[in-house]
């Protein structure tokens, strides 16, 4: 048998369906290359399974806080089990979105004009001119997002509730119109571009996201070469400002309406993109040539401590 793999998948956040999903894809195409594997459910005693386990390799594919911020990559570091995707410092950045917007605009990525508000707050006022977007600062896979449109008179209402599962800060972002567009990252080089299209609905949300034919990826985007290739630059330099590893994916707004701004805008880092089959990433590789089994292998080939 070849090295022996632990699949992270599961958790405790609320993107654990996802990571499921991604997990058992991704142990799927490594037990097909002929790695030895082991698939965990994550629970809070992770360390001290590891630690007996003593893996050569941790394939990380949770998802959202704890697998995602920085938290499972500092327990890696300190047991010396070299991982995939990015490590300690830019996970907990590019999580944090209002903090990457930040580094990404310094290196001169194009972001949406905005601020951190409370949630209360938000629900009071109308803290930006619609149309705006509400979301949480530190969750992924469009969990908690309110679009606030046009012409409406009130701010939302479910924020300010009890029962509201997300944090209390949110990042209001003026709304973008136009294309919803996203880049990967390999290595240091960026991917193909795909035009992610909802089948039915104005938002890629979670069911465009994750439902079979949810949406329609166009691949590679009809864009204008000049477009194009700025899109693939501003990913790879935010990839590179945030100090990302492995792979990566940035999401972008293209404002190309008939009397748009023509404005390109640098949503967010994903440094834990999804993996399953309707997944964007796996997309983007496949367009290049490169099955999801040899994507999912050259990324454990990729797997290091200290990233």
């Amino acid at each position: 048998m070849g090295r022996h793999v632990a699949v992270l998948m599961g958790g405790w956040s609320v993107e654990r369906p996802v990571s499921l999903n991604s997990g058992n894809a991704c142990a799927d195409a490594l037990e097909a290359e002929g790695y030895r594997v082991t698939r965990i459910d994550v629970k809070r005693d992770v360390a001290e399974k590891l630690a007996s386990l003593k893996p050569d390799v941790v394939f990380n594919a949770l998802h959202g806080r704890f697998g995602e911020d920085g938290t499972i990559q500092g327990i890696l570091e300190t047991l010396r089990i070299p991982y995939t995707h990015s490590g300690v410092l830019a996970s907990a950045l590019a999580i944090n979105k209002d903090k990457a917007k930040i580094v990404m605009a310094a290196a001169g990525v194009p972001v949406a004009i905005g601020a951190v508000v409370s949630r209360f707050e938000a629900a009071k006022r109308h803290v930006l001119p619609p149309p705006y977007v509400l979301k949480p600062t530190n969750e992924g896979s469009s969990f908690g997002v309110v679009i606030v449109r046009e012409g409406r008179e009130h701010p939302p209402q479910e924020i300010a509730r009890h029962d509201w599962p997300h944090d209390e800060w949110l990042l209001a972002e003026s709304f973008v119109a136009g294309r919803e567009l996203t880049c990967g990252v390999m290595g240091d080089k960026p991917m193909a571009i795909i035009d992610i299209r909802p089948a039915t609905g104005l938002f890629y949300d979670y069911d465009a996201k994750y439902a079979e034919g949810g949406s329609i990826h166009v691949i590679p985007a009809e864009l204008k070469p000049n477009i194009y290739r700025d899109i693939q630059q501003f990913a790879l330099t935010a990839h590179q400002a945030l100090g990302c590893r492995g792979v990566s994916r940035a999401d972008f707004r293209y404002d190309d309406t008939p009397r748009g701004s023509g404005a390109i805008v640098c949503l967010e880092v994903n440094t834990q993109p999804g993996m399953t089959q309707t997944s964007l990433v796996p997309d983007m590789a496949a367009h290049a040539g490169m099955s999801f089994r040899e994507l999912v292998k050259w990324m454990v080939e990729d797997a290091s401590c200290d990233r």
